[in-house]
């Protein structure tokens, strides 16, 4: 049949309401093709976006491609939703053990839990490698809840950050509150951490599971004033209502909120109450508000989310309160306790209380630890922060193994094609299987094929041996010594930077349009160009190197004389703009040290940036000089607007407990 006569007999199909897919195929002209890889990329986005048709005409064109696995898996990833479990098994037999046989259990064992088919879910779920999808947890509990198994606790312990918790874990939640293994003040602790995330469709959802009225409901979230004008009603659904609006006011105004709470406290019990100041002190808290560790007082006894724990803490480290930081950690779940940073700040609020020794046995089980918690605590145990011995070189007998290496050579072919999804599938998946010295050595590999990212990324895995020149690169020195040294500006700190932004990938890309090692945003750079009398500037020029190093060595020169030298607002304004580390400084009711700022910023993309960059800055730094180096000076003390550096004095150690 003719291209012509398929158009014509397509659009009396459409006109019929039908849908058959080869129609898309109609109305497009035949491609043609380069090369295999060329043809692999076609199929490839048929996969991804289940176009059947596509995929059957491509795949079999590619019977001799060199990465048969990925040729079968889109082919198959095409119809995922109609395949059979034959299919599925066949590819993991034909692939088992390999990275992308991983790949596609994850996704039929998605279909097998949508489905309900829980004994082969239990059979295959065990030999799921990589265990990465929340999703599949969800399923692995609700399958042992159908086996009348109590799961309630692991549950609640999974469902802590209610973004959006997909088909799987909202039908956990849903088998349980049916089955009595949730209660309704469970849900109801569900309902208020969506609206604290603003989830509103979950809430919504969750609200169904307690037959709330979803007008009620939607107006607590969308339009609390109106609910906080007269107060609540004397019934539980009415009064846990009003505790939700409370919280999605004080995202606007935590003042207001904590106002109407007050006038109505009375008609809520002691429960009720906690939780309404809850609700309050995380939103005041975000905003940096001072009065929030009194709402965070006044909250004891409320359940709080692992968010509203933390916040908690960040609240009394701002206002100095150690015994509040001690306390609240103490009650955090015990997989939040055990992070480096809940270690660290413990062991601070104990040797504010004096309590040396246990601070320093705290401070001990971290102080190995290449990040930034772990450098404070070495410095808190009286050493600076140092690079470890080098282990041996790589040999080139060692390299030309990990060359040899089949997996890593795939990673290689993805990376050359600009497919790094792929790539880093693959290049992970194979650094499971390594010793050390074999991670050392296919970092080695990584920096003979120009990827640095992959060289920090797989050097950073060791743990007993080291190579910091892997870890801690310095591409492009002669360009960045000159421009550093003529703005008088930190090079280990804008080294620092761009490990951090960019990993040393020199085309990259974000997905709001920064671009280069220094990830300049095309308004910054035509900003700067202006600045510095860089004529004829072109934005495609922000990717030439040395360009790229001009533009961002100057852009953070220009922040760091703005915010008064001090590296931890200049990277936080590098990152969020340089209004915001002001606005952040300007809440500041005291002078704090620059870890506690950091620690203390309300964007969690700029918290850990400015954690990371400073932690990588102290590290070039001990590289640079071949001296140890210390972080915490590094940080320096952040101190509210308008008073001097010279009014900055902290005291050693010291608590604040007066008004509590």
């Amino acid at each position: 049949m003719s291209v012509k006569n398929k158009l014509a007999q397509c659009s009396l199909v459409i006109l019929a309401g039908l849908s058959v897919l080869p129609c898309a195929y109609a109305a497009s002209p035949k491609k043609s093709f380069i090369n295999d890889d060329d043809r692999f990329m076609a199929l490839r986005d048929a996969g991804l976006h289940e176009d059947a048709a596509s995929a059957e005409q491509h795949a079999p064109a590619l019977a001799q491609y060199d990465i048969p696995s990925y040729v079968d898996y889109y082919r198959l990833r095409s119809h995922l939703q109609r395949a059979s479990n034959t299919e599925f098994r066949e590819f993991i037999s034909k692939y088992e053990g390999s990275a992308i046989a991983d790949r596609l259990r994850n996704d039929w064992l998605s279909l097998l839990g949508k489905r309900g088919e829980w004994d082969l879910f239990d059979q295959q779920y065990p030999q799921f490698v990589v265990a990465d999808d929340n999703q599949l947890r969800c399923y692995a509990l609700l399958s042992r809840a159908y086996k009348q198994q109590k799961v309630a606790s692991e549950a609640k312990a999974l469902l802590n950050a209610p973004r959006d918790y997909g088909e799987g874990c909202y039908s956990l939640v849903s088998y349980l509150a049916a089955n009595g293994q949730l209660s309704q003040a469970d849900l109801w602790t569900q309902i208020r951490m969506a609206a604290e995330y603003g989830a509103v469709p979950l809430a919504q959802r969750l609200g169904k599971l307690l037959d709330l009225p979803e007008k009620k409901l939607s107006a607590a979230l969308e339009k609390p004033a109106s609910l906080l004008k007269t107060g609540p009603e004397n019934n539980r659904i009415s009064k846990e209502l009003f505790v939700i609006a409370l919280g999605r006011a004080a995202k606007s105004d935590p003042e207001d909120a904590a106002e109407k709470l007050s006038r109505f406290s009375a008609k809520l019990n002691d429960s009720e109450r906690a939780n309404a100041w809850a609700q309050i002190a995380l939103q005041s808290a975000l905003k940096l508000e001072p009065e929030a560790l009194a709402y965070w007082v006044r909250a004891d006894g409320a359940t709080l989310s692992q968010e509203a724990y933390q916040w908690r803490v960040r609240t009394a480290l701002r206002e100095g309160d150690w015994k509040i930081v001690k306390t609240t950690i103490a009650l955090m779940p015990v997989s939040l306790k055990n992070e480096p940073a809940w270690i660290y700040w413990l062991g601070r609020a104990l040797k504010a209380e004096g309590k040396n020794e246990e601070a320093r046995q705290l401070f001990a089980s971290i102080a190995d630890q290449i990040h930034f918690y772990g450098q404070l605590a070495l410095e808190e145990n009286g050493q600076k922060v140092g690079v470890p011995l080098t282990s041996r070189p790589v040999t080139a007998e060692e390299l030309a193994a990990v060359e040899r290496n089949p997996n890593l050579q795939r990673a290689l072919k993805f990376y050359s094609m600009n497919l790094r999804l792929e790539g880093t599938r693959e290049w992970n998946w194979e650094l499971r299987k390594m010793t050390e010295r074999q991670h050392l050595a296919a970092a080695e590999l990584a920096r003979k094929n120009n990827m640095l990212d992959r060289m920090v990324n797989t050097s950073d895995r060791t743990r007993g041996e080291f190579d910091f020149n892997q870890r801690y690169p310095t591409p492009f020195n002669d360009s960045m010594y000159k421009t550093t040294q003529a703005l008088g500006l930190d090079m280990a700190w804008v080294y620092g930077l761009i490990r951090q932004e960019s990993r040393f990938v020199m085309h990259a890309k974000s997905h709001v349009g920064a671009s280069g090692l220094m990830q300049i945003m095309p308004a910054t750079a035509r900003y700067v160009a202006k600045k510095i009398g860089l004529g004829n500037f072109v934005p495609d020029q922000v990717n030439d190197i040395d360009t790229n190093i001009a533009l961002g060595t100057n852009y953070l020169n220009m922040v760091l004389t703005d915010l008064g030298g001090s590296q931890a607002l200049a990277s936080a304004a590098y990152n969020a703009g340089p209004g915001r580390p002001r606005a952040w400084r300007a809440k500041l009711t005291r002078p704090v040290e620059g870890a506690i700022f950091a620690e203390t910023i309300p964007f969690a993309e700029t918290r850990g940036y400015v954690k990371n960059v400073l932690s990588n800055a102290t590290y070039y730094a001990a590289l640079f000089e071949k001296k140890p180096q210390s972080l915490k000076a590094r940080l320096g003390i952040v101190v509210p607007k308008g008073m001097s550096a010279n009014d900055a004095e902290i005291p050693e150690e010291s608590t604040n407990n007066a008004r509590y």
